[in-house]
């Protein structure tokens, strides 16, 4: 019996080894449980070793498929315990980088504000410089139409006065005529 036991364990250990997943190394385990089981009953031995070795053997089985699905359990816990920090993990990161998304947008509405500012700034500049050059333009328009209405009033006064010197001239010139006869 110790010899099929011994014969049986590097079995179940390169099982084991082979298969990746818990699931899969405990139906291992069963199916080697129940080879070893048939083989043992069908040696038709009626002995009380044999049947205390059975019951070893079953124990020791029936421990090892309890241990490892404690372990599978055990690790299904872990496994959801990572999903959820890993998620709170996500959750914190991304109130994290909204935070940070509305400071920058905030920071953004600022800085074009500011420029707008600038822009109207530099166009009311423009705008002042413009006007100056208008007021200076106006100005001396104005200057010069002051001094042109000072020209046509002179032309007025030299025109009545050369339309009174003509009526002179003509009265003066009927005077002498009326001498002369």
């Amino acid at each position: 019996m110790s010899s099929l036991l011994s014969q049986d364990q590097p079995r179940v250990r390169k099982a084991l080894s082979d298969s990746s997943p818990a699931s899969s190394a405990a139906a291992a385990t069963r199916s080697l449980r129940h080879e070893r089981l048939s083989r043992l009953s069908s040696s038709g031995s009626s002995d009380i070793s044999n049947d205390a070795s059975t019951n070893h053997a079953e124990s020791y089985f029936k421990r090892r498929e309890n241990r490892l699905s404690a372990r599978k359990k055990a690790e299904e816990e872990t496994a959801n315990n990572d999903y959820k920090k890993m998620y709170e993990k996500a959750l914190a990161t991304n109130h994290r980088l909204k935070s940070r998304l509305e400071t920058s947008k905030q920071e953004l509405a600022m800085i074009q504000d500011q420029l707008q500012r600038a822009q109207k700034g530099k166009l009311g500049d423009c705008g002042s410089n413009m006007l100056e050059t208008e007021k200076k333009e106006s100005w001396s328009l104005k200057k010069r139409i002051s001094d042109m209405e000072e020209q046509l009033k002179v032309k007025a006064e030299l025109k009545m006065e050369n339309q009174r010197l003509k009526d002179e001239n003509g009265a003066l010139i009927r005077v002498i005529t009326k001498l002369s006869k």
